[in-house]
């Protein structure tokens, strides 16, 4: 069975940084892909940043800059950098992985099969 659980959640001051982090268990094989989404009170699911099996990164444009997404393929383990954080980046946000190409690697169009429980980030100004 696999499992995420994200951590590193928490409350900062607009212009701060958070680090959240997905452990990942239960799957032994090269995983195609990993994500952050989040989803803010009241509005849908976005994708924030993902990497694919080879290390190509995509992000949202309204985080490019400022969010970095890295990964431990060693511990199974997703990371999200965030950088200077503004209020609107408040939200739950859920890791996600991808176990089989479905195309091109995009947040709309990757078959996200396994999900975590979420953690939450709250930004305030």
């Amino acid at each position: 069975q696999v499992q995420l659980v994200e951590s590193g959640g928490g409350s900062v001051q607009a212009g701060g940084s958070l680090r959240v982090s997905c452990a990942i268990s239960g799957y032994t094989h090269t995983l195609y892909g990993m994500a952050w989404f989040r989803q803010a009170a009241g509005k849908e699911r976005e994708g924030v940043a993902g990497v694919d099996s080879d290390g190509n990164t995509i992000y949202a444009d309204s985080v490019k800059g400022r969010f970095t997404i890295s990964k431990d393929n060693a511990k199974y383990t997703l990371y999200l950098e965030m950088n200077n954080l503004k209020a609107e980046d408040t939200a739950m946000y859920y890791c996600a992985v991808a176990d089989r190409s479905t195309g091109d690697f995009c947040f709309a169009g990757t078959k996200f099969n396994y999900w975590g429980q979420g953690t939450q980030v709250t930004v305030s100004s």
